[in-house]
């Protein structure tokens, strides 16, 4: 998706009537230079995914059908056995894992998240750990940790399983060949040894486009994506994998509540018929897209940014793309290195505190560096964020 077509905050708070809504509902338009940010609001929405909403909102449907029939849609796409939509990364995450408690535990699928008497613990690596994997304790799941600070070995996931255990977790690292991760299929080889599941969680993970079939193809039993990632709406997930796994998936679901003769835990995951429409769309749109003209876009203004920004005073500055470097959350942009950690914290809060407001972000793995996302400016915008950051910096002279 390109995002010329965006109305610039600028543009929106000269319009009265938005302008009035803004100022009821308590907040002001913002600049996105985070990238596909959950609190901002995920991504854009194309004029396609758009229509499509447009298009459920004038008619209802039965879900269960709508449900069952966008699955095999997006399984048919992407070449796997079978797909869930779900309200959003978390909440894949979470009834992915409702999924492996009540497997061959059917009994528990009114009792969750109590989970006394059946197999509880998800072994999670240790040297991976991320406040997400809360979300793996939803259904009432124990996370049991594996492995130490430098990684994981085969023999530490082994030592981790024991009678108790209902599933195994996978996070894909951002960066590829992370030190200490382990191939997937080396986890999925020692979990299926034990007859368990592997569950994973690749929530940004879908450029390059293959990212959204491989993981299914290496073996896992589920997949669960966060939708804002493919410019699909933000409260919206998918789960891919194994059909009797994302058969108990849409069980645990609010489908399974409203239709099967158990009231399962997922009723509070609600998706709306708008949001399933828009998510077949976002991702027909994602998986066709020319991702090259996507990049030469981005790095044009990636270097607008960088040009408008000589002389200013910074430890270093230069080009980051999701090709050589996977951010979903970043997309591509340029990277300040600031002189501390603390002059970077400065920068986005004088930045998000400005008029207009643009945010930014401290990257997460080095704290002097500061992140400034091109992928959902319009041009206009693109002005605002250089002559801001122009401003801000300016006075660290």
């Amino acid at each position: 998706m390109m995002t010329d077509n965006v109305t610039s905050p600028n543009e929106a708070a000269f319009d009265p009537e938005t302008a009035r809504l803004f100022a009821e509902l308590g907040t002001r338009p913002v600049i996105n230079a985070a990238g596909a940010y959950t609190m901002l609001g995920g991504s854009t929405l194309s004029p396609g995914v758009r229509a499509a909403m447009e298009a459920a909102n004038r008619s209802f449907v039965d879900m269960k059908t709508l449900f069952e029939g966008s699955g095999r849609v997006i399984a048919g796409m992407l070449g796997v056995e079978a797909a869930y939509v779900t309200s959003g990364g978390a909440a894949a995450l979470a009834l992915s894992v409702a999924a492996c408690l009540t497997r061959g535990h059917r009994d528990y699928l009114e009792r969750l998240p109590d989970t006394e008497g059946i197999p509880n613990q998800i072994v999670v690596q240790k040297s991976t750990r991320q406040k997400y994997d809360h979300c793996l304790t939803i259904p009432g799941a124990r996370i049991v940790e594996a492995g130490d600070e430098s990684g994981l070995t085969p023999l530490q996931l082994e030592a981790a399983i024991g009678p108790r255990t209902t599933a195994v977790h996978y996070f894909v690292p951002l960066q590829g060949d992370s030190p200490g991760v382990p191939s997937l299929e080396s986890v999925i080889e020692v979990a299926h040894a034990h007859g368990l599941p592997v569950v994973v969680d690749a929530a940004g993970h879908t450029y390059p486009t293959d990212n959204l079939r491989r993981f299914v193809r290496a073996g896992a039993d589920l997949v669960c994506y966060a939708n804002k990632y493919f410019d699909a709406p933000h409260s919206t997930g998918l789960v891919l994998g194994k059909k009797d796994y994302v058969d108990l998936v849409a069980l645990n679901s609010f489908i399974g509540f409203e239709t099967s003769d158990y009231h399962t835990l997922g009723r509070a995951m609600k998706v709306d018929r708008q949001e399933v429409f828009a998510t077949v769309v976002a991702l027909r749109e994602w998986l066709a897209m020319d991702h090259e003209a996507r990049f030469l876009l981005y790095g044009e203004r990636a270097e607008r940014v960088l040009r408008g920004l000589k002389g200013v005073p910074v430890v270093e500055a230069y080009r980051i793309s999701e090709r050589e470097m996977p951010r979903p959350v970043i997309r591509d942009g340029v990277r300040l290195v600031l002189r501390d950690a603390a002059a970077a914290q400065r920068l986005v809060a004088a930045l998000r505190d400005g008029d207009p407001s643009v945010w930014v972000r401290v990257d997460d793995d080095r704290a002097d560096c500061v992140n400034v996302s091109v992928a959902f400016c319009s041009d206009a915008e693109l002005e605002v964020v250089i002559r801001r950051l122009d401003e801000v910096l300016g006075m660290q002279r």
